[in-house]
């Protein structure tokens, strides 16, 4: 498994040793023992979700400001453009993003960390996205800020309007938002 910090250094990208042949492919997806050995991470994971979405549906920028989440996240069928923001305030990289293509065909896997919105954009016909979190879903505690905050200017790879829902449309800008210390 080779772990690679990103520009923002506690966001990783996780690539796994695949195995494969003319029947297939096997992987190991998650190893604690490794995991920990590897990045020195030593909080549990409690919590696994799965969603499925069709192209051009724009997830986010989601977080938890209580019970946050640390999220590992990967793509099991389609291809998405995952972003992870910095929301820290006392952190050097405040308001920076960095963003990581996630596809079942390169098996890569972004590691989120606790005090990072999240994000990401469908860019195949549908996709099926996998993330294990630190912590336990608090609708109370969520938020979200919007997609296209100038103040963020993530560069989405799209040239379409992105499908969102009514809490991602209604997204507050950083400026206004609630975020960690």
């Amino acid at each position: 498994m080779k772990i690679s910090k990103t520009v923002i250094p506690e966001v990783l990208t996780i690539e796994p040793e695949v195995y494969g042949d003319e029947r297939g492919f096997f992987f190991e997806s998650f190893n604690q023992r490794i995991w920990r050995q590897s990045t020195g991470i030593e909080r549990p994971f409690v919590q696994d979700n799965h969603s499925r979405s069709v192209r051009g549906v724009l997830r986010g920028i989601h977080y938890q400001i209580r019970q946050v989440q640390g999220k590992l996240v990967r793509v099991v069928a389609g291809e998405v453009f995952d972003v992870a923001v910095d929301l820290r305030r006392s952190s050097p990289t405040f308001g920076s993003w960095v963003g990581e293509f996630l596809s079942a065909e390169n098996f890569r896997q972004f590691w989120i960390p606790e005090g990072f919105g999240h994000a990401f954009v469908v860019l195949s016909e549908s996709a099926e996205f996998l993330y294990r979190t630190t912590d336990f879903w608090a609708p109370e505690y969520e938020r979200c800020i919007l997609w296209n905050d100038p103040e963020l200017n993530i560069r989405w790879p799209i040239d379409f309007a992105p499908l969102l829902s009514d809490k991602d449309g209604k997204g507050t800008l950083l400026k206004d938002a609630d975020i960690y210390e």
